[in-house]
Parts: structure tokens; sequence; C-alpha cells
């Protein structure tokens, strides 16, 4: 059955006025071009929708039961364009996105500031999640986008890189450390140190390079969270090497951080998307000042 919305509009105008004169009026259409247009919702409806005469125009009762669907019907459609040019407009509409804890509670925020205040009827739903869960959210189409280190060659995800991120040595003040200028990586296995665990992509990457140059930690602690292991530090626990991402919470736990060095070890943070999604005109906003913001690594 195939009754068009123009024929609905019509019908509704001849009920509105109870004329077919008039609702020609109403609609800017010939009588003639009426007349057919309700013939041909009759005839697809199989039956009369209008009882006619040389004096009253009134509904048949079938033209009664249809008529609160046919106001409905109507007030859908143009409510979801409504809806449809309010999320163009973006004067309504949600943001829905997952970033790994480490930018998600140091950079981000700044970025959504940025976007909030151009666009305050978009709903933001951030998930701050591990880097591994980030990652899975988006190939199960949980999420648009996430904001994390780079996952690696994929057939199914594509990664566009917003900068990169080295190591840094992280420990409590008045450390011996805190004498050293150039830290590197064989200095911090003098010391206890804390890590996250495996299968940690942070954990996997630290050990693979460090075994190259034959470099092994005297690790004593170790974490699922890199806030935790900031914590332990934060209470001479140990030592650690953890993003520089992680600066300004180091700071207000007065800790201390250096680079490291021999080797540099670096990790890329960026999006991180399935392969032909097509963002939402809210996430693709986001997404332009995000990559403003970093526009030196962007095309990596």
């Amino acid at each position: 059955m195939n009754i068009t919305l123009k024929q609905i509009r019509a019908f509704l105008a001849i009920t509105q006025v109870k004329s077919f004169a008039e609702a020609c009026e109403l609609l800017h259409i010939s009588q003639p071009a009426l007349s057919i247009t309700i013939k041909n919702l009759e005839e697809t409806i199989g039956g009369q929708l209008f009882a006619r005469s040389t004096r009253a125009l009134a509904l048949t009762p079938e033209g009664v039961q249809f008529l609160p669907v046919a106001k409905r019907l109507v007030a859908d459609f143009d409510n979801a364009l409504v809806e449809l040019h309010e999320s163009f407009s973006l004067k309504r509409g949600n943001l829905n996105f997952a970033a790994m804890p480490s930018f998600a509670s140091t950079l981000l925020p700044n970025q959504l500031v940025a976007f909030n205040s151009q666009h305050p009827a978009i709903k933001i739903k951030v998930h701050d999640v591990i880097a591994e869960d980030a990652v899975e959210m988006v190939r199960a189409g949980k999420v648009e986008f996430a904001i994390s280190f780079d996952p690696g060659s994929s057939d199914d995800l594509n990664f566009e890189t917003l900068f990169t991120d080295k190591f840094i040595a992280a420990f409590p003040k008045n450390h011996p450390l805190e004498k050293t200028k150039n830290i590197q990586w064989q200095d911090l296995s003098n010391y206890p140190f804390i890590t996250l665990q495996r299968p940690s992509s942070i954990r996997l990457l630290l050990d693979e390079t460090l075994a190259k140059q034959n470099i092994f930690l005297d690790i004593v602690f170790e974490s699922n969270q890199l806030a935790t292991a900031v914590q332990m530090v934060a209470n001479n626990l140990g030592i650690s090497a953890i993003p520089s991402l992680y600066k300004q919470q180091l700071s207000a736990l007065n800790l201390q951080y250096r680079e490291l060095n021999e080797p540099i070890i670096s990790r890329r943070v960026g999006i991180i998307s399935k392969r032909r999604h097509v963002f939402s005109h809210a996430a693709a906003e986001f997404l332009s000042i995000l990559q403003h913001q970093y526009p030196q690594e962007k095309t990596e």
C-alpha cells in the first residue's frame, strides 16, 4: 500500500476547512488536482473517506477512524524533520565517545569546554576507560570513536595521530633521582619500580623495548590503572615511568618527574574509529576541534 504524505496532507486540509474549494486555496493547488489526489488515496485504501453531497461534506465512518492516524503521521514526520534539522545545525543531539583516563582527566576537559561553549545543547557522554577497553568499544559500535594510544595495524580500525606522548620518570620529592640531570631507563633499575599489570599495552611496550636494551626493572608493585600507580609513588612505595600526560596529576600530588632517555619510549595518541564509519555531525564538529588543537601530527 503506497500512500503519500501529499495525500494525507490533502485529506487533513479538507477535514479542517470542510470544503474542497477552500482546501485548494490552503494547499495552493487546483480543484481537479485535489480531487485526483483524494481519489487516488481512496482507491489505495479501498473505500471512501468523504461522504459528498450538494449541501455538505462529511467524513465517512472510515474517514473518522483514519483522521487521528493521519494527524499523528503528519505530526511525527514534521517533528522528525525538525529534529533532523536541529541535529545538523547542532541545536540538539548526542556525542558519545571513549577516552583513556590519562587523556580524559588532563587534556580532554579543555576540548569539552571549547565544544560546549559553541554547542551547549549537545549532550555528551564520555566513557573514560582503559586504552584496551576503548578500542573494544569502538569495535563493538558502542561509541563513535575513542581517543587513546595507537592500537597498531588493524583491518577494521582507523587511527589518526593527534600527538606523540613520551614516558617520564615519576618519583617522590627528595628521592635520589632528583639529583640526576639526565635520567636514563637503566637508572630506574636501581629502585623499587611500580608499573601496570600485563596484558596492559603500556606494560607490554616497556617490557619489549627494555628487554632489547638488556634493562630489567625491579618491579615490586603492579596495578591495573595508572592513577593507582601514581598514588603508590605518592606514598613512597617506589618509582614509576608513565606517559607525560600525567604531569598534571604528578604536580598535584607534589611528585617530581623527569624526561627519560636512552632509550626514548613513546606512544602515539590519536583518534580511533571503525573503517568507513560516517561520523555524526556532532562527532565531526568535536573532532575538528581536536584536530585543530594538534595540527602538527594530524596526518601521521
